[in-house]
This record gives C-alpha cells, sequence and structure tokens, in this order.
C-alpha cells in the first residue's frame, strides 16, 4: 500500500495541533487553579536562548499551514504573531486546524516531486517536496510541539506523554 503527501501530512498535523490545544487548555485551568498568571507559562522557555511557549505554538502552526499550502502549490496565508492568553493560541491553533480541514488528498499530486522553496533571514532554501515533508516539516513541527510541552511540564503541569500522543482513531 502506497501513503500519500496528504496523508502523511494533513491528518498528521490536525491530530498534533489538536493534541497541542487540548495541553494549552490544561495549562490555562492549571494557572488558575494555582493563582499563576497565565503570562507566566505562555513566556516561559526551556532555557535562555530558547523561545518561549507562545513562540513555539507560533513555529507549529506556521510550518503546518505552510507546508500544506506549498505542498499544493498555494500562498500559505499570513498570521499576525500577536497571541498573548491560552484562549488566544487555542484560537491559533483552531484556526490552522480548520485551514488544513479544506484540502483533498488529489491537490496533493505530484507533490512529492514539487520544488519548494522557503526564504529565512539570510536567503533562502529549495526542497523537493517528499523530502521537505519527511526530513524538514516532520521534524520541525514535532519539535516545537514537544518543546512547548516540555516547557508546560517543566512548569508543573500535570500532563504526560498520552496528552502528547493524544487519540490516534
Amino acid at each position: 500500500m502506497k501513503i500519500s503527501m496528504y496523508q502523511v501530512s494533513v491528518p498528521t498535523f490536525i491530530l498534533m495541533l489538536n493534541n497541542l490545544s487540548a495541553i494549552l487548555e490544561r495549562a490555562a485551568a492549571y494557572a488558575e487553579v494555582k493563582k499563576i498568571d497565565p503570562a507566566v507559562l505562555i513566556n516561559s522557555r526551556l532555557y535562555p536562548d530558547m523561545y518561549p511557549l507562545v513562540r513555539q505554538v507560533q513555529i507549529a502552526t506556521d510550518n503546518a499551514k505552510g507546508s500544506v499550502a506549498r505542498l499544493a502549490g498555494l500562498e500559505p496565508p499570513k498570521y499576525e504573531d500577536d497571541e498573548a492568553s491560552f484562549s488566544e493560541l487555542i484560537s491559533r491553533i483552531r484556526k490552522t486546524t480548520d485551514y488544513l480541514g479544506t484540502f483533498k488528498p488529489e491537490q496533493f499530486d505530484g507533490s512529492e516531486e514539487r520544488t519548494v522553496v522557503l526564504k529565512f533571514r539570510n536567503g533562502s532554501k529549495s526542497f523537493v517536496g517528499m523530502p521537505y515533508l519527511l526530513n524538514y516539516v516532520l521534524p520541525t513541527i514535532y519539535f516545537h510541539i514537544t518543546t512547548a510541552y516540555g516547557i508546560l511540564r517543566h512548569n508543573g503541569v500535570d500532563i504526560g506523554k498520552q496528552d502528547y500522543l493524544g487519540s490516534s482513531e
């Protein structure tokens, strides 16, 4: 059986982003119960030179929506990076999963060989579709969602591996 670029991306990203959203909901409840200013958690980092939780969520959602759009040959939507609360971060995730849900498998036909160009601050980099998805996008999204999980767990939020994995059904 052959697996498609759509199957590897859209359902996987929706699952992982929904899991992240559930973790953020748990963090918001934790902050309320423990009387912690939510901004403390939202701006927490694992190490001083790492991005805070808010940026981890922004990067994960940007990579999900951006990669899917690029693989489908579309221009990705741009979001303002102005979230400052758990509800705003959860809304960003919901907006992203809603966007991902608009894609159909046939939009990814031939994307294995599609050239994808990413622009960075110091230049650009070209990828071929399948290695872009498997070797760049998936690790990037998993890294930022895992780091968000780690930040919250480090700060005492009662979450575990099953919260990260969620329900795969």
